[in-house]
């Protein structure tokens, strides 16, 4: 049995984009070895479609200020607007090429999601991580949405014009640095008002109460797990996880190893009974309508069992192993997500 699924976070444009060659979209298309995502993979191993994330790096440096074994103390510099967009309109050059030769539809709703399924094309929600490309006039911000953009990290793992992230901290809590700003304070009452998710991921915990006193959408970390089973800073607080819940919120899963062991070590050898450990305390205490999958494919290390998007169903079967009904872990792989963006887009 396949279980189909919707994953909440990828990075699989940004590989895309800083592959060799002229022609970045082939790969995906015709299928490759590398990364974890790509089309004849997607469809093998049963997903239906996720949420693309534009993630801009520090152009040419890459991200080897954080390479440090996901453990740097540090948060990265803030990285300038004009690098932000050059990186994520390279990123939505990718995005929409794909979907004009028909390997994916960029959906911009839950009707048009569906209809995407339906005809068994991949569906692609344009996500950008780090709100570094937006100005603090918004002007970016309309010109993004009317391209399709519906889902914003406020931070990345570094300060933005926004807010202030979490470093790649282990046993540390997300308790660091200041709140929003004044921009990012009203870059939530603009996102609510447009229809667009935020996602709480990689935000320190000043700013995530922000988020939850402004905010009149679901709290939603579309890519973290239980800091009470893996204490890193990028990992959700009890307190966090009640707010959520209290929201009518949602976490998905990331399959980062150093985000789900309780040593914190980003080693493929990661058992696939710690992924089953984070979601059982994710339906603790979030109920069954508030955990959904978010693999963090293409941008972290993924445990040997999964390996990439055709080993998801492994994690499925384990679910299913461990007692979960089949109507459950098919809200998880899938029926939760549709319904978040059914409430937040339309």
């Amino acid at each position: 049995m396949t279980i189909p699924f919707f994953d909440g976070h990828n990075d699989t444009l940004l590989r895309l984009l800083e592959a060799p060659g002229a022609d970045k979209e082939r790969p995906f298309i015709e299928g490759s070895k590398d990364g974890h995502i790509d089309l004849p993979r997607a469809r093998a191993g049963g997903m239906k479609g996720g949420f693309f994330a534009m993630f801009p790096p520090p152009l040419k440096t890459g991200l080897a200020n954080v390479t440090n074994g996901g453990l740097d103390p540090n948060l990265p510099p803030q990285l300038a607007i004009a690098d932000a967009l050059a990186s994520t309109n390279g990123m939505a050059s990718v995005l929409f090429r794909l979907e004009r030769v028909g390997a994916l539809a960029v959906c911009r709703n839950a009707g048009e999601l569906r209809a995407a399924m339906e005809k068994d094309t991949l569906a692609a929600i344009f996500h950008i991580e780090g709100a570094e490309a937006i100005d603090t006039d918004f002007r970016s911000l309309d010109l993004l949405y009317a391209a399709g953009l519906r889902s914003i990290g406020i931070t990345w793992s570094r300060a933005n014009a926004f807010g202030t992230g979490v470093p790649f901290r282990f046993n540390a809590d997300p308790d660091i640095g200041p709140g929003l700003s004044a921009a990012g304070k009203e870059l939530v009452r603009v996102c609510n008002a447009m229809g667009v998710m935020l996602d709480l991921s990689h935000l320190n915990a000043a700013g995530f109460r922000d988020v939850a006193v402004i905010s009149t959408h679901p709290l939603v970390a579309t890519h973290s797990n239980v800091h009470a089973i893996c204490p890193h800073a990028r990992n959700l607080v009890d307190w966090q996880l009640a707010a959520i819940r209290d929201s009518g919120g949602m976490v998905g899963l990331n399959y980062a190893t150093g985000f789900l062991r309780p040593d914190g070590r980003f080693v493929a050898d990661t058992e696939m009974e710690v992924l089953v450990r984070h979601v059982d305390a994710l339906v603790e205490a979030l109920g069954e309508d508030g955990v959904a999958l978010g693999s963090d494919f293409d941008g972290a290390m993924m445990p040997a069992e999964i390996g990439d998007v055709t080993g998801v169903q492994k994690l499925l079967q384990a679910l299913l192993d461990k007692g979960y009904g089949e109507a459950l872990v098919r809200k998880i792989a899938m029926g939760n997500w549709l319904g978040m963006v059914e409430r937040v887009m339309g």
